[in-house]
């Protein structure tokens, strides 16, 4: 009667041993002791040192991973940032005539600067008035103005290249301004 319940035992250790030996995917299965109880420990005892090796493994290749996430979030802010300043070049500046001596403008650039002093004193500069005018700096900074010339010979190339060289000194600072920051990383 001791001899069945024995190998039944013996049965559902081995089965449980064969089990964890898959699960820890342990390859110590030709140790040959001279007892049973001996022979149980041993395996146990590789059981549980494959599985900690495999859980040291892993932790070694989360750190990795880790690490590599890391550098990879780094590189991506410097590039958004590089991206970022690439595209905020775009300065545009539509003029429409009205009639003669009266002209639509509009002007979008990038936030950031005296963008509106500087296209005022453009505005000046060339001797216009500004008859009406919205201004918006929600996600770039937009003027649009009708402008009335005091000179009826102002045309519309002209007006586009002083509007251009003023929002052009305002954007050529803050771009150097950002290279000389992106240099000290």
């Amino acid at each position: 009667m001791a001899c069945k319940v024995q190998k039944r035992v013996v049965v559902a250790l081995r089965r449980r041993l064969h089990i964890l030996r898959f699960r820890t995917n342990s390859n110590n299965n030709n140790v040959q002791h001279s007892t049973f109880s001996s022979y149980i420990i041993a395996q146990i005892n590789s059981i549980a040192n494959s599985t900690f090796l495999q859980i040291q493994k892993l932790k070694l290749a989360l750190e990795t991973v880790k690490r590599e996430y890391k550098n990879l979030i780094a590189t991506r802010r410097c590039y958004i940032s590089l991206l970022n300043n690439v595209n905020k070049d775009n300065k545009d500046v539509k003029i429409d005539k009205i009639r003669a001596g009266t002209f639509m403008v509009k002007v979008t650039c990038e936030k950031g600067g005296d963008k509106l002093v500087s296209i005022l004193e453009a505005f000046e500069d060339i001797c216009v008035n500004v008859q009406q005018a919205r201004v918006s700096c929600k996600n770039e900074f937009s003027i649009e103005a009708i402008i009335v010339a005091e000179d009826q010979t102002l045309d519309v190339t002209y007006i586009t290249q002083v509007l251009l060289k003023a929002i052009g000194n305002q954007s050529s600072e803050k771009g150097s301004e950002v290279l000389d920051n992106f240099n000290k990383l």
